[in-house]
């Protein structure tokens, strides 16, 4: 009895750990080789049930113009990920309900800046409010989020 007990919860560990790798959402983070907010905000999005892949680049300007970025809402990094665009410290719980919502029009979600307190962005306990922007392709923005709001 004890062996086919150990043999179901093995089981039942494969099961759950196979879930979980099922599960990830797949995309690339387009990054500076040398910014330490960029990897915390991977880090992040790790934690959070994603599986990214890196591209450095010294000059990320043209990854964000073809992906529709505007100046105004640039930040340190931008992602693709599930056919859309997201730009710099877009907390994952955003990025999910964005996904999982096919919001029409929109192409993606932008922090604009490094706020304080945002992903990848915490200091001690500095918390900066800042919005999360969703944008079309034509730059039209509108609020998605707040955080970090008094």
């Amino acid at each position: 009895m004890k062996n086919s007990m150990k043999a179901l919860f093995a089981i039942s560990l494969l099961s759950i750990s196979s879930l979980s790798v099922a599960k990830a959402i797949k995309g690339t983070n387009y990054q500076s080789p040398s910014c330490g907010c960029c990897t915390e905000w991977v880090d992040h999005m790790e934690e959070n049930g994603f599986d990214l892949d890196i591209v450095y680049k010294q000059d990320i300007i043209p990854v964000k113009v073809d992906l529709g970025i505007q100046p105004q809402y640039a930040s340190c990094h931008t992602a693709e990920i599930g056919g859309y665009t997201f730009e710099g410290h877009v907390p994952a719980e955003e990025i999910l309900r964005f996904i999982e919502s096919k919001p029409e029009r929109m192409i993606g979600l932008a922090v604009p800046g490094m706020p304080m307190g945002s992903p990848g962005m915490e200091y001690n306990n500095q918390k900066d409010p800042y919005e999360v922007l969703a944008f079309d392709e034509d730059g039209k923005t509108m609020v998605w989020s707040r955080h970090n709001q008094s």
